[in-house]
């Protein structure tokens, strides 16, 4: 139970409460600047992310966030070409070979799927992004 405020406590408590109003005026007194805003992520931003990921030997996060370019533009084929060669990196045929045919099914002549295909089909892994390298 809340004890009821007297006439004694009531300047108690206005004093207590100046006290704390001037304690902390010098962060009323001027405003703090903005955090500057980061750039905005861009399908080309998050596919570079996902690259430099794969190098740093983080699969998990390169797989995610080359998902998130597919959601960000799912009508762009490379970067479910850039997700097949994250898969094929890793040693997952299947599911790259997966994304490479997501990427044809939106443009047929997509050179990169074509190219990581041809070289899944002959036991290869030399994907388009170790082409890049």
């Amino acid at each position: 139970m809340v004890p009821a405020m007297t006439s004694r406590t009531i300047p108690r408590f206005i004093s207590f409460l100046a006290a704390l109003l001037l304690a902390t005026a010098p962060a009323f007194a001027a405003p703090a600047k903005a955090p500057k805003a980061a750039p905005p992520l861009t399908v080309e931003s998050l596919l570079a992310q996902a690259h430099t990921a794969i190098d740093k030997g983080d699969t998990e996060l390169a797989v995610r966030l080359a998902q998130s370019a597919i959601v960000a533009d799912p009508a762009r084929p490379t970067s479910y070409v850039a997700l097949g060669d994250i898969y094929a990196e890793a040693g997952q045929a299947d599911y790259a070979r997966n994304f490479y045919d997501a990427a044809l099914g939106i443009d047929p002549a997509e050179p990169n799927a074509l190219k990581a295909l041809s070289a899944l089909d002959h036991g290869r892994t030399d994907t388009t992004a170790n082409a890049a390298r």
